[in-house]
């Protein structure tokens, strides 16, 4: 059997705390997003310079959004991204799997 090394043994104790979890897990979805830009700009065949052309932006920048999207990436950057690799952006919402009890219809107002 594999021997737990310190550093699972830390990330363990920290996943752990629901704080440190809620941070982890929303960076891991940010992640997801430039792995999933990086993989459409590959299915196109396209360099990070050919995708920075097309979407009118600098190939670092398309590089700093495929490894760290949460501190590069608007709605606005991603919508031309996407258009840049002939997508439509689409938001889904769904609920947390520790989701807070639904309010009352008659609570919710919407302006």
């Amino acid at each position: 059997m594999k021997k737990t090394t310190n550093w699972e043994r830390y990330y363990q104790q920290q996943m752990k705390e629901p704080e440190i979890r809620a941070l982890v897990e929303a960076e891991l979805r940010a992640l997801r997003v430039g792995v999933h830009l990086a993989r459409l700009r590959e299915r196109r065949g396209l360099s990070q310079t050919q995708l920075a052309a097309r979407a009118g932006m600098s190939a670092p920048n398309i590089s700093r959004i495929e490894t760290s999207p949460a501190q590069n990436l608007t709605l606005g950057t991603l919508v031309r991204l996407a258009g840049a690799l002939n997508y439509n952006v689409g938001i889904t919402f769904r609920p947390r799997r520790a989701a807070a009890p639904a309010r009352p219809a008659s609570a919710v107002r919407l302006k």
